[in-house]
């Protein structure tokens, strides 16, 4: 590594330019604000994934923000569709710890050196954007086994307003969280605590989520067809054509309903 940097830093200072810096951000998150969360959102209101999915077609991105159908709803409300999402993102990218649980003489040491670590590698400071009418985004690449967010999280973060989760790891605690009736979309169960196997990296920062890019204030859709993803600039020419196609199949399939003599459900009117 040290004779990488050599070759590729000496020309630069012998050359007499400047060091580029050590760290740079090039994709700049731009700040969101609750009224304008709660406008675009309400031109969101009961669309589905297919709807956006076309409008994001008619803006010229065709399968851009359509996360990897492997990222699945944990669980479906058939009558109510209570496990749908539509909200704005907040994001949180979550990595492999470089360091493993120690062998402990006690159960008491084990709860002093967990304590630290979810203090310290997996603070939950990101919870103060989850306001009214936002989705946890998770990117978990690489995580394996970490249930990140479990019951007792989850329905905190759900008290103060967010709608649901995204992740392209997992959750734990499945039987509570249906019965909780917490939205989540992951890519597969999981059982392990966070201490000894992530940490966080950052939030509110660009993520990868089923091969999308999502930035924070990004409009996310889901529904038993899987999670898609709105740039927030796109946001109001991807709801209106959405709208107009959900109405069009609205106004067709209410049309064969009295046809069959079906009785109207919601999803026609």
């Amino acid at each position: 590594m040290t004779r990488f940097l050599l070759t590729i830093l000496l020309p630069l200072v012998l050359a007499g330019q400047p060091m580029p810096p050590f760290s740079r951000q090039y994709i700049e998150p731009k700040p969101f604000d609750a009224a304008e969360n709660e406008r675009l959102l309400k031109l969101f209101e009961g669309l589905r994934v297919a709807d956006v999915n076309d409008g994001l077609d008619i803006v010229g991105l065709p399968d851009v923000m359509t996360m990897s159908p492997d990222i699945l709803p944990m669980w479906r409300d058939e009558k109510d569709f209570r496990h749908r999402i539509t909200g704005f993102a907040v994001t949180l990218r979550i990595v492999p710890a470089q360091a493993r649980t120690p062998d402990f003489p006690s159960h008491e040491e084990f709860a002093k050196w967990e304590g630290r670590w979810y203090s310290q590698l997996t603070p939950e400071e990101f919870a103060r954007w989850l306001s009214p009418g936002a989705v946890l985004v998770i990117d978990a690449q690489g995580t394996r086994d970490s249930g990140f967010c479990g019951s007792n999280n989850a329905l905190n973060w759900y008290s103060r307003g967010m709608r649901g989760i995204v992740t392209s790891g997992g959750c734990r605690d499945s039987d509570e969280n249906i019965l909780q009736r917490i939205p989540i979309y992951q890519r597969q169960h999981t059982r392990g605590i966070n201490p000894g196997r992530v940490q966080i990296e950052s939030y509110n920062r660009p993520v990868t989520v089923g091969s999308v890019l999502v930035m924070p204030g990004d409009i996310i859709v889901a529904d038993s067809d899987g999670v898609v993803v709105v740039p927030r600039a796109k946001a109001e020419a991807v709801a209106a054509a959405a709208r107009k196609i959900l109405e069009g199949d609205k106004k067709a399939r209410r049309s064969l309903y009295e046809k069959m003599g079906r009785p109207l459900d919601p999803t026609v009117k």
